[in-house]
């Protein structure tokens, strides 16, 4: 199975950016599609965006859409989100997750890859 490793959380004041990546390895990057959820505790995983190729508009959660943008760098197998204008609401867990299924999917169901996570926190 493919693993992925997140990188960039930490710590930001309201209104501030953070840059995540995930770094795939063991298999060929470019054919995975690619995403990001996050978990906040005691809440389910939501979806934030997922990426297939460079070039076609990913998908947004309603909640993210023009604050956050995930793009992907084949040759270096990594898949960024810049997260911009942070919001308290934005803390959680966020991780990366991949799957051969050439689907920008919504559902984590839809993932059988997933990275260990990294922590994001946003204060006021």
């Amino acid at each position: 199975q493919v693993q992925l490793v997140e990188s960039g959380g930490g710590l930001v004041q309201a209104g501030g950016s953070l840059r995540l990546s995930c770094v795939l390895s063991g298999g060929t990057f470019s054919r995975y599609t690619v995403a990001w959820f996050r978990q906040a505790p005691g809440k389910e995983r939501e979806f934030v965006s997922a990426m297939r190729w460079s070039g076609e508009t990913p998908p947004y959660a309603d909640s993210v859409k023009g604050r956050f943008t995930i793009s992907r760098d084949n040759a270096k197998n990594t898949v960024s989100l810049q997260l911009n204008s942070l919001k308290p609401g934005d803390t959680a867990v966020y991780y990366c997750a991949a799957t051969l299924w050439g689907v920008a999917s919504r559902t984590a169901a839809n993932y059988n890859s997933w990275g260990q996570g990294t922590q994001v926190t946003v204060s006021s």
